[in-house]
């Protein structure tokens, strides 16, 4: 009775070990955490324009394998016309190409929509600047937006 309990225990431990060395590190995605965006701009034809608000704020975060962004008013909701977006899906990344899937959008229109990135991470600012095309909404355009980690 010991030895199964012995090997019962064994298998439990060594499997548990497994599962955790599969998991992905925090360490080997430097994009996870939570970001603030700092500056945006965006490039449709010939020219380039910033489309930073310092009126709003938004936070993207990021996990294994999520993702979710939020936008609001810094009014607390007492401007006319109060601001408030959020969206959020799956992404993939290889090497520097991060992939968005957007699942959900307040803005229906630009749900199930992929778009790609070229992302760099340097110290606490997180950049990435690729193609935001929805063709049924007349958008195609590039953007390039950084980010300041928010620490804990």
């Amino acid at each position: 009775m010991k030895s199964k309990l012995s090997l019962l225990f064994i298998a439990i431990f060594s499997y548990s070990c497994s599962v955790n060395q599969n998991k992905t590190k925090h360490s080997d995605l430097p994009i996870i955490g939570t970001w603030e965006l700092i500056s945006a701009t965006s490039t449709q034809k010939d020219s380039t324009f910033s489309t930073f608000n310092p009126k709003v704020k938004m936070i993207k975060i990021i996990n294994p394998d999520h993702f979710a962004f939020f936008v609001h008013d810094l009014t607390m909701g007492k401007q006319p016309n109060p601001e408030f977006s959020a969206g959020a899906g799956r992404f993939t990344l290889v090497n520097d190409t991060y992939t968005e899937y957007l699942e959900y959008f307040s803005n229906r229109a630009w749900e199930n929509n992929k778009f790609e990135f070229k992302v760099s991470v340097k110290n606490d600012t997180l950049t990435q600047q690729g193609v935001e095309k929805v063709e049924k909404l007349g958008v195609d355009r590039i953007i390039t937006e950084k980010y300041k980690r928010l620490k804990d």
